[in-house]
């Protein structure tokens, strides 16, 4: 297995492998397309020189991985960051445990498709668009749902990325306790962030907010993607309602330096 970084003449090929499998290159696409000079990507060749996987890192600090067992094995063998968060296919875990021998927090994760025509949406609550001016108040409800995983979250961050992500949520005497947030593309969008406050939970706002959002994003693109942990039968039950769909199951770890 060869194993080379992308080139202007690769370019072509990686496009076009990418496109095959939108929901499972999403994230190789969009840092290409919008950040370029963050993102760096090596090529995993076979002997006929076609290519069998990817690894793409973003901002030295987040990596995708893709391909077959040897693809990714070869792959990972080029990778010398320690403190990473990695998300592989689930037949990865065993790989990205061997490489990386302190691991934070490690999850299953499920990516759910729906194309146009597929959305069966179910809206109770009134949902609102949200600006920058909302980035604290997200910002907290993100920290609050999942304080190991969002907990490092800020409202600068949020803010900053407020033109490029539509924020849609749900407020109850004035505070909001149910929010979803999502890239949208022509090409194929995602919904990234979904969370509501526990005092709020099992009264339809994440159905709702998740429903608007699929019909926001409809507007303008025909694939919209979400992902879920594994585990969480609430979640997934919520995004089958609306029209999603099972596609393929992932390994996620945050990786801490050995000393």
């Amino acid at each position: 297995m060869k194993v080379l970084p992308l080139n202007p003449q690769r370019e072509p090929e990686f496009w076009e492998y990418a496109y095959q499998d939108i929901p499972d290159y999403y994230f190789f696409i969009l840092d290409m397309t919008h950040d370029r000079a963050s993102t760096k990507i090596l090529l995993a060749f076979n002997e006929q020189d076609r290519i069998k996987g990817m690894m793409m890192t973003y901002q030295e600090r987040i990596v995708q991985l893709r391909g077959n067992f040897k693809a990714a094995k070869a792959l990972l063998a080029q990778l010398d960051i320690e403190n990473v968060e990695i998300q592989g296919l689930k037949e990865h875990e065993p790989l990205i445990l061997e490489k990386f021998k302190k691991v934070k927090k490690a999850l299953e994760l499920m990516v759910l498709t729906l194309k146009k025509g597929e959305e069966t949406p179910h809206t109770t609550r009134p949902v609102e668009r949200l600006h920058s001016s909302d980035a604290e108040e997200i910002a907290a409800l993100m920290n609050y749902a999942d304080p190991e995983w969002w907990g490092e979250v800020t409202a600068k961050e949020i803010a900053d990325e407020m033109q490029d992500r539509l924020w849609l949520g749900i407020r109850v005497d004035g505070q909001l306790v149910s929010i979803g947030g999502a890239t949208v593309h022509d090409w194929g969008s995602c919904i990234t962030t979904v969370a509501t406050h526990e005092d709020h939970r099992n009264k339809g706002y994440a159905t709702s907010v998740v429903s608007t959002l699929v019909d926001r994003i409809l507007q303008k693109s025909g694939l919209v993607l979400i992902y879920v942990e594994s585990d969480n039968a609430p979640a997934v039950h919520t995004y089958t309602k609306v029209g999603f769909n099972p596609y393929r199951r992932y390994f996620v770890a945050r990786t801490e330096k050995t000393s």
